[in-house]
């Protein structure tokens, strides 16, 4: 009867371990990304351009992105698009965080994703890749095809050739 019991105890102890070690992290197959697409470049010389995803956390836990790296731009920037009086502007988000059960939805005028120093322009009905690395889930890679050019679109780009 005392083995039994021993053997019982250390069953639940290992299951109990389990439950709370995955309980701690987060996978990517926690993380679904949806709705990609990057608008083309308004012109042959473009140096920037604008992607947008959805993002739902499936997970148990709160994760967090950090960072976006493509081969399609020199670097790729989380922004947000504020009012400052009357005017319009785009300023850097370090990371965001996603709430279990939460989505996060990226759109033109609001939360984007910057590419900065385009290798090329981006073309309409072409596509890109964006790896998005998560605190927690690791990197989700994502393919995102280019729509067409916004009405309106310009290049955000600050020109550096003269530096």
């Amino acid at each position: 009867m005392r083995r039994i019991l021993l053997e019982l105890s250390f069953t639940i102890a290992l299951t109990l371990a389990a439950i709370f070690s995955s309980a701690a992290g987060a996978s990517a197959s926690d993380i679904m990304v949806t709705g990609a697409f990057a608008r083309a470049s308004a012109t042959p010389v473009a140096k920037s351009g604008a992607a947008y995803v959805s993002i739902m956390n499936h997970g148990i836990i709160t994760d967090r992105l950090l960072a976006i790296t493509t081969a399609a731009a020199r670097s790729a920037e989380l922004h947000s698009t504020v009012m400052d009086g009357d005017m319009m502007k785009m300023e850097p988000v370090e990371h965001v965080d996603l709430p279990p059960g939460g989505t996060l939805e990226m759109k033109p005028g609001g939360l984007h994703i910057m590419l900065i120093g385009l290798v090329a322009p981006l073309k309409q009905d072409g596509e890109i890749q964006l790896t998005l690395r998560f605190e927690k889930a690791g990197d989700v890679t994502v393919k995102v095809p280019v729509g067409e050019v916004a009405a309106g679109s310009h290049d955000h780009t600050p020109d550096t050739s003269s530096d």
